[in-house]
């Protein structure tokens, strides 16, 4: 194992830091009478005891987390999507106006603008044209005052996973904080690197409910680390960060895990029916490998066809102000009807381009 001082990379206030003991912290039986809720109820049929604050660690739905990743319940964050878990990251870690961090385009905005509401300051390295990490030039760019480097695998917006022996060339490198996030990991061909947690004390894995459990609307992420930088973002989250519907749903997903199996091998059939049918395209130049649920392909106009598929009532993600990704658009892999609907308006889009253009 890679041992480190994980302690003195913690910013010293929050090392200081007394947590807000919220009223749950002590009781959570009896007769409540201690968090001025209101004990007449909600205005409605209520199963869950919506009127009284949920419990602030979500013991039940960590160990849930816990045991379908192989860990243990202090390896496991839960927070209001992969997005809280980054912001605390910056406030655990960063000094304001002082630290630094190292991104790799194109890679997930949100590293980027959470980066500036917390004023640190972002060191960009740039990933090959075949989209993998440059993890020498990533050490090279390494200061005294970089405290955090994010990695994205699957890689957000091309899709492909970056090569693990790369991502652990940078853990042994750095003596700081690593993020690999996975929020696309469960369809790609690619172990999670959760699996070298016992490994690298510097390793943070982000995951989330919204990708592959099909949850995006209940907005649960996670956090999958060592039990000491897990203890501090638990010391700095909210008190009560994750309601009681939240939890609930998460927990029912994994009383669910045949249906999830079951909908991740009808999206993985899907990419590769969207794949060869994208490549049978005269105006597609290229279809990039893909490890998630979606594609992302290179195509003649690309702005213009963005355009007018939106206005085909089809709505994908136009890529092409991202380095690498001149020309690209994003799509995400939906049902096979949404397919099908996707590929027939494309068909009109681009026979129309080419009337126009003739």
């Amino acid at each position: 194992m890679k041992k480190m001082n994980i302690q003195s990379l913690v910013r010293e206030n929050i090392q200081n830091l007394t947590p807000y003991g919220s009223a749950r912290d002590e009781f959570d039986s009896g007769i409540l009478l201690d968090a001025n809720e209101n004990s007449f109820g909600a205005p409605f049929a209520d199963d869950m005891a919506l009127n009284r604050y949920p419990m602030p660690y979500q013991e039940e739905l960590r160990d849930k987390i816990a045991a379908f990743r192989g860990l243990k319940r202090e390896n496991v964050f839960v927070g209001v999507g992969s997005d809280e878990a980054i912001d605390l990251l910056f406030r655990i870690f960063c000094r304001p106006g002082k630290d630094r961090v190292i991104i790799n385009p194109p890679t997930y905005g949100m590293y980027k603008v959470s980066a500036n509401i917390n004023d640190v300051a972002v060191d960009e390295v740039l990933l090959t044209e075949s989209f993998q990490l440059q993890p020498e030039r990533i050490l090279e760019t390494v200061e005294p005052e970089t405290k955090i480097i994010f990695i994205c695998s699957p890689n957000n917006p091309t899709g492909n996973s970056v090569n693990k022996h790369d991502v652990i060339k940078v853990l042994e490198g750095f003596n700081g904080i690593v993020v690999v996030d996975e929020a696309y990991i469960d369809f790609s061909r690619q172990g999670s690197l959760a699996d070298n947690l016992k490994d690298f004390e510097n390793l943070v894995v982000l995951q989330t409910m919204s990708k592959s459990f099909g949850l995006a609307g209940i907005r649960l992420g996670k956090a999958l680390a060592n039990p000491e930088i897990i203890s501090y973002m638990m010391k700095v989250k909210a008190p009560y960060n994750i309601n009681k519907l939240t939890s609930n749903k998460a927990a029912q997903a994994f009383s669910n895990i045949g249906r999830l199996t079951k909908n991740i091998q009808a999206i993985l059939k899907e990419r590769e029916r969207v794949i060869g049918k994208l490549v049978a395209f005269s105006q597609v130049e290229k279809v990039y490998p893909t490890d998630a649920n979606f594609v992302m392909f290179k195509i003649s106009d690309a702005l213009n066809v963005y355009k007018n598929l939106a206005d085909e009532g089809v709505v994908i993600r136009y890529r092409g102000n991202e380095p690498h990704c001149e020309n690209c658009l994003r799509l995400t892999v939906g049902t096979t009807g949404e397919n099908d609907r996707f590929f027939s308006a494309l068909e009109k889009v681009l026979n129309t381009s080419e009337v126009t253009k003739g």
